[in-house]
C-alpha cells in the first residue's frame, strides 16, 4: 500500500492525498499571479487583489459546495477521482440464509457532514489566512518598534505645521482620542501575535502526525478534519462515476420542476440555471486550463523579454601589439625563457607593467632602481610598476 501508484484498491496513496490537499493553494497562487498580470493594464483589478482572501473564499465556497453536493468530494478530490465516504459501514445481504454473499458499501455523506466539510475546506482556511496576515503585521510592527522605538515615543507631544491653514496643529496621540475600536483592534493584534505561533505550530504538528500515520498505513484518516468528521477518502469506481452523472441529472431536473411563475419567468430562470450548470460543469477544467494558459504566457513573454533585454555579446578585442624594442635598449635573447639582463633562465620572474617584458626579479629591481626605465623599450618606469609572476606547478 505504501508504494501503490496504480488505480487498484479503494484507499488512495499518500501522493494522491497530498496532491489533492495542495491543489487549492497552488490554484490561489496562480490566480493571484494572473490577476496581478492583468492589473498592470487594468488598474481597477487591484481592488480584487486587495480582497483576495474574500474573493478566493467565495470562489471556493461555490466550487466546494457544488462538488460536495454532486460528487460527495471536494473540488480537488473530485479532480483526482476521489470520493468521501462515511466511516460507518452498512451491510446489505442478498440472502438472509447465507453470509457469504454479504456486500459491504461505504455510506454516503450526510447533509451535516457536507456542511461541516465546507466549514473545514473554506471557512477555517479563510480565518487562518486572515490570522496569518494579522500576525505578519504585528511582527513587522514589533520589529520596527525594536529597531526605531515606539511611534508614541517619537511622535507624542510633537507639533506639525499645516500648510493649508498656516498654523501649528498639535497632533499628539492620546488614549482619549483613540477610539474604542482602534484599541480593541490593537489588543486583538497583540493577542494574535502572542498565540498564533503556538496555534500554527500545533496545527502543523497534528497535520504532520496524521500524514505520517497515513503514510505508514496506521490510520485511514489523512487529516484531523477528516477524523473529526468521520470521513474516509476513497477512490471512485466506474460505477460510482456513472451514478454521479445520473444523480446530477436528477438533481437538476428536480430544480427545474420546482420553478414557479409565469412562462416568461420560467424561461428566464431555466436559462440562468443552464448557464450556472455550464459554468459549474466546466469550472474544474476551465480553471486548470486558465492557470496553464497564464503560466505558459508568463514563460513566453519572460523568454521574449530576456531575449530583448539580453546584452549583445561581442567578441573580445584583439590584444594590443607588443611594444617595440628601442634602438638603444637591450636586445631580446633568442631563448624566450632567459632574462634579457643576465641572459640566464629567469628566477622569480617579474614583469614591468609599462612594457610587459619579463625579467628576473633581482635583475629588474636593480636596473629600474638605478635607471628608472624599462631596459628593452626605455619607457619610464619605477619599482612600484614591477609585478611578480607566479606559475601554477
Amino acid at each position: 500500500m505504501l508504494f501503490q501508484v496504480g488505480g487498484q484498491g479503494a484507499r488512495p496513496t499518500f501522493f494522491e492525498m497530498s496532491a489533492a490537499q495542495q491543489l487549492p493553494a497552488s490554484l490561489r497562487a496562480a490566480l493571484t499571479y494572473s490577476f496581478g498580470v492583468l492589473a498592470l493594464r487594468r488598474p481597477f483589478l487591484h481592488r480584487v487583489l486587495d480582497y483576495e482572501d474574500e474573493f478566493f473564499a467565495l470562489l471556493m465556497l461555490v466550487l466546494e459546495s457544488h462538488s460536495l453536493r454532486t460528487t460527495d468530494a471536494s473540488f480537488s478530490e473530485s479532480l483526482y477521482g476521489l470520493r468521501r465516504r462515511a466511516v460507518k459501514i452498512r451491510v446489505k445481504k442478498d440472502n438472509a440464509l447465507s453470509d457469504s454473499n454479504d456486500v459491504i458499501h461505504h455510506s454516503g455523506l450526510e447533509k451535516y457532514q457536507k456542511r461541516l466539510s465546507v466549514l473545514f475546506l473554506v471557512v477555517l482556511p479563510y480565518f487562518k489566512s486572515k490570522l496569518h496576515s494579522v500576525y505578519n503585521k504585528e511582527r513587522e510592527a514589533t520589529l520596527q518598534a525594536s529597531l526605531w522605538g515606539h511611534d508614541d515615543e517619537r511622535f507624542n507631544n510633537a507639533d506639525y505645521f499645516s500648510e493649508e491653514r498656516g498654523s501649528l496643529i498639535p497632533t499628539g496621540n492620546s488614549d482619549v482620542e483613540m477610539s474604542v475600536r482602534a484599541r480593541l483592534a490593537k489588543r486583538f493584534q497583540k493577542f494574535v501575535g502572542v498565540f498564533y505561533p503556538w496555534l500554527h505550530a500545533g496545527n502543523e504538528g497534528l497535520s504532520f502526525a496524521y500524514q505520517l500515520l497515513y503514510l505508514l498505513d496506521a490510520t485511514g484518516f489523512y487529516s484531523l478534519g477528516l477524523h473529526a468528521l468521520g470521513i474516509h477518502v476513497c477512490r471512485a469506481t466506474g460505477q460510482e462515476l456513472m451514478d454521479t452523472s445520473s444523480r446530477i441529472s436528477k438533481i437538476r431536473s428536480r430544480e427545474r420542476d420546482r420553478l414557479r411563475g409565469p412562462p416568461w419567468l420560467k424561461t428566464l430562470q431555466r436559462a440562468l440555471l443552464s448557464c450556472t450548470y455550464t459554468v459549474l460543469d466546466y469550472a474544474q477544467t476551465g480553471l486548470i486550463a486558465a492557470v496553464f494558459f497564464f503560466k505558459m504566457m508568463e514563460w513566453w513573454y519572460q523568454s521574449a523579454e530576456e531575449r530583448m533585454s539580453a546584452p549583445t555579446v561581442y567578441p573580445p578585442p584583439p590584444p594590443p601589439p607588443p611594444p617595440k624594442v628601442a634602438k638603444d635598449g637591450i636586445p631580446l635573447p633568442s631563448d624566450r625563457t632567459a632574462c634579457a639582463l643576465c641572459l640566464q633562465k629567469r628566477t622569480n620572474p617579474s614583469v614591468v607593467s609599462v612594457s610587459g617584458f619579463v625579467f628576473c626579479y633581482a635583475c629588474i629591481f636593480k636596473y629600474v632602481s638605478q635607471y628608472k626605465r624599462c631596459p628593452i623599450t626605455l619607457m619610464p618606469a619605477n619599482v612600484d610598476q614591477i609585478r611578480r609572476l607566479f606559475h601554477d606547478m
